[in-house]
């Protein structure tokens, strides 16, 4: 997570293929929505988040393989 907050809404399962800079998740930091972009292209290995959870600086959120 780049910083602390509310995981608001998981937009992919595992399994799934994306896209580079598409939207994985919205995480919610200081009353702000934020969506968090995948950094390459390939298929989601493991969501390590639910809705709801809170999450800290530097925690993982989705691993991703090329």
């Amino acid at each position: 997570a780049p910083l602390p907050g509310a995981i608001i809404e998981v937009k992919v399962i595992p399994g799934d293929s994306v896209l580079k800079d598409q939207t994985l998740l919205t995480l919610e930091a200081m009353k702000m929505e934020s969506d968090i972009h995948s950094t390459l292209a390939g298929r989601v290995r493991k969501v390590f988040v639910k809705k709801g959870d809170s999450v800290q600086e530097g925690d993982p959120l989705v691993e991703l393989e090329p």
